[in-house]
């Protein structure tokens, strides 16, 4: 790769790392250059997250060396690093949601006053600062766990720019933001760029990688596979260095027909504690075997209706039909046992209990089905996970070991798995393909059409245009709370639903509020 020495701020040198036995690098080489994008990119397990862990200080290489500024250095953790100019981003959310989104952006560097106390007003006026800067809308003082994930996302991307970093990275910094949020994002680091900081940019979305990266650097099972100037590249080569194949479109619709009608939501509303509606009113209906995509940008409300739908609103109203039955139960509990599941959005904080093992996270919802009198059947248990673990493909040595072990891909897997193992006839999935790479998706992809065939109706959140065309027999739109649009595959536009996506009042295509297709 091209570009000039002396502009290299910090260099790996032929850095392997490897974990009781496991080599999760390998003589890897990576420089990263002042006044840059420098793109790091691979599939989940490619050996990304650790290599970040590395430059961050949160693990130390097992051979090679690091160079910063030319000199050999040795972090001796992560505040070792910060001190020498070097922030990160996290992909999975790092914040403390019982407090301050100022408290969260300064903390463990309180600003104090001359009594060293600490200075909440001028926190506050400061985090209002860097807040502004990526127009977040965001009040210092508000609660992060009152936060939607992409405004807690924001409030990490503010952290670590308040970091004043010479090296910063960003790993999935836009997984959870709406495209003009993103648009913010890429103006800012066109700022940190033109005062010299030297980004390193970890992402899945391969387009975005190209209009945002000045080099880039692919991992493959540990080792470099690509090194090149992103001007010299396309999207066809990425995937190429990723994977070994040029396939990129892994979401092909296949033409079996939906049966009878298997879920039906009537007038869903949900009320915002400030006033107005978090979902307005909303209906729509899934058959069997039917993959009814809901698109829509942050804030359009598709997270809130899954989680009324899930009984997790007791204050929310509207009526829910499971097989034409009335489904009374208002409890999560109920109506998973009813036939509802949901894949939620983030998997960390709620579809994980990441300090338990694999195989506990895939049955701790459907312990009921191995419990015989005052006991589990490890045996049935421990064959329902294998069975699992093999049907999609999660790649754990030993489902004993702890989940939070598994790339994000798998995690993802582990999350279906658990939902399917409650017998579930409707699945919701909210953002399913959020932060897992481009294979990792195609598992998911593959699952999804798999599970479509075999009659299970599916409900999918996502605001990515692209997905919701590919994989879905019809889209529901949905802006502001509102069902906006909705609209069968062969009649999709990207512009009609883009244009629904913007309405705020009423129903644009066939609205599901007027009549159940």
């Amino acid at each position: 790769m091209t570009g000039p020495a002396d502009n290299v701020i910090l260099r790996l040198e032929d850095v392997s790392k490897v974990y009781s036995g496991t080599i999760a690098l390998k003589n890897a080489s990576f420089d990263v250059r002042r006044g840059a994008v420098n793109v790091l990119v691979g599939e989940n397990g490619a050996g990304k997250s650790t290599m970040m862990k590395i430059i961050a200080g949160v693990e130390k290489p097992t051979s090679g060396r690091i160079l910063l500024d030319g000199q050999q250095v040795s972090f001796a953790s992560s505040g070792d690093a910060v001190a020498r100019g070097i922030g990160m981003v996290f992909q999975e959310l790092n914040l403390f949601g019982n407090l301050s989104v100022a408290e969260n952006i300064f903390a463990t560097r309180e600003v104090t006053n001359r009594l060293g106390k600490i200075d909440h007003a001028e926190q506050q006026r400061k985090a209002g600062a860097f807040l502004d800067r990526l127009q977040a809308g965001i009040r210092p003082d508000m609660m992060v766990e009152d936060l939607m994930i992409g405004q807690q996302q924001l409030v990490e991307i503010a952290k670590a720019v308040s970091l004043d970093a010479r090296v910063l990275i960003m790993d999935e910094p836009t997984s959870a933001l709406s495209a003009a949020e993103v648009e913010i994002l890429f103006k800012v680091i066109a700022d940190l760029k033109a005062e010299g900081v030297a980004i390193v940019y970890i992402s899945h979305r391969l387009e975005e990688l190209i209009r945002i990266g000045d080099y880039i650097t692919v991992l493959r099972d540990g080792r470099i596979t690509g090194q090149e100037e992103m001007r010299n590249v396309d999207t066809q080569w990425i995937v190429r260095q990723m994977i070994g194949s040029d396939a990129k479109d892994f979401a092909k619709a296949d033409d079996h027909k939906p049966g009878a009608e298997v879920f039906r939501a009537e007038e869903i509303s949900l009320p915002r504690a400030t006033g107005g509606l978090a979902v307005d009113h909303v209906s729509l209906s899934v058959r069997a075997g039917e993959i009814l995509g809901i698109y829509g940008l942050m804030g359009a409300g598709r997270s809130e209706l899954f989680d009324c739908i899930m009984g997790r609103h007791a204050h929310s109203t509207g009526k829910i039909y499971l097989d034409g039955q009335q489904v009374r139960e208002r409890d999560t509990t109920g109506r998973i046992r009813r036939g509802l599941a949901l894949i939620p959005e983030d998997r960390q904080r709620e579809g994980l209990v990441t300090i338990l093992s694999v195989a506990s996270n895939l049955t701790m919802s459907s312990l009921k089905k191995f419990a015989r009198l005052f006991h589990i059947d490890g045996k049935a248990e421990r064959e329902a996970v294998r069975g699992m673990v093999r049907e999609l493909s999660i790649k754990v040595a030993d489902p004993d070991n702890e989940v939070s072990s598994l790339s994000g891909g798998n995690q993802q897997k582990v999350v279906i798995g658990k939902a399917l193992l409650t017998g579930p006839k409707v699945l919701l999935m909210d953002e399913p393909s959020r932060g897992i790479d481009v294979g990792a998706k195609a598992d998911v992809f593959r699952t999804m059409r798999k599970l479509s065939r075999e009659g299970l109706g599916i409900l999918f959140a996502t605001s990515d245009l692209d997905e919701v065309m590919a994989l879905s027999d019809r889209i529901a739109v949905m802006s502001n709370g509102k069902l906006t649009g909705m609209f069968d595959r062969a009649e999709a536009t990207e512009a009609a639903i883009v244009a629904a996506s913007a309405l705020g009042h009423g129903p644009s295509g066939k609205s599901e509020k007027k009549t159940h297709v």
